[in-house]
């Protein structure tokens, strides 16, 4: 089964903490999990709430798990009118921010951010993350 090479996560762990510490007082949490939400590689700035760090394990992981990053989820749940809590599992979650990693159809793992103010900030950094990867 394929899976995430030390290098490639070493790489975009790498490059997600030189861009998040270009703002040190807007602390990140990063997470990497491998295609079954176990987690890889972690790291979290100084000064972060817990929840952050946190949120951003349980991103990599329904990234993962779900095999959709994160923001479409919590999109296409809303468009149907539905809630997180219906998919059965305490450790997903509709924040923006995780990103599915993927290579030629087949699920590797996630990538999820945590702490800024912006989902979509979260979600900027995750992609750094995800392109170091060279998939």
């Amino acid at each position: 089964m394929p899976a995430l090479s030390f290098t490639q996560i070493q790489a975009a762990m790498q490059a997600m903490i030189v861009e998040a510490t270009k703002l040190p007082n807007e602390p990140v949490a990063m997470a990497i999990v491998d295609a079954a939400g176990n987690l890889l590689a972690y790291n979290t700035m100084d000064n972060l709430r817990l929840f952050s760090r946190r949120h951003a394990l349980r991103k990599a992981y329904t990234a993962a798990i779900l095999g959709t990053d994160t923001g479409a989820n919590a999109q296409r749940l809303h468009s149907q009118g539905r809630s997180v809590s219906e998919q059965g599992d305490a450790q997903i979650t509709n924040g923006q921010g995780g990103l599915v990693i993927i290579k030629d159809g087949v699920i590797l793992g996630g990538i999820g951010v945590g702490g800024y103010p912006s989902g979509q900030r979260d979600e900027d950094l995750s992609r750094i993350g995800l392109n170091a990867m060279h998939l």
